[in-house]
C-alpha cells in the first residue's frame, strides 16, 4: 500500500507510480469524489482520451420490445 501526506495546504501528491500506471499529466484535472466515507480521485478524460475507449468491447446484446397497438 503506498501513503501520502496531507499539506497544510490540504494538498495531496500522488505517488509516481500510481501517475504512471494512470498517465496522469501535470495540470490534468480530476474528479474528487467522497463516497462511504472514503476519496476517489478520478481522472477527467479530453475527449482525444476518449476515442476508442470502447473498442473492442462485446456489443451490448438486447431485444425491442414488440410495438403496442392502442
Amino acid at each position: 500500500m503506498t501513503t501520502s501526506l496531507l499539506s497544510p495546504k490540504y494538498q495531496v501528491v500522488i505517488p509516481k507510480e500510481i501517475r504512471k500506471a494512470l498517465e496522469l499529466k501535470p495540470g490534468q484535472k480530476l474528479s474528487v469524489i467522497e463516497k462511504d466515507g472514503h476519496i476517489e480521485l478520478r481522472p477527467i478524460l479530453t475527449p482525444e482520451q476518449l476515442v476508442g475507449f470502447l473498442k473492442g468491447e462485446t456489443p451490448l446484446e438486447f431485444e425491442r420490445e414488440p410495438d403496442r397497438e392502442f
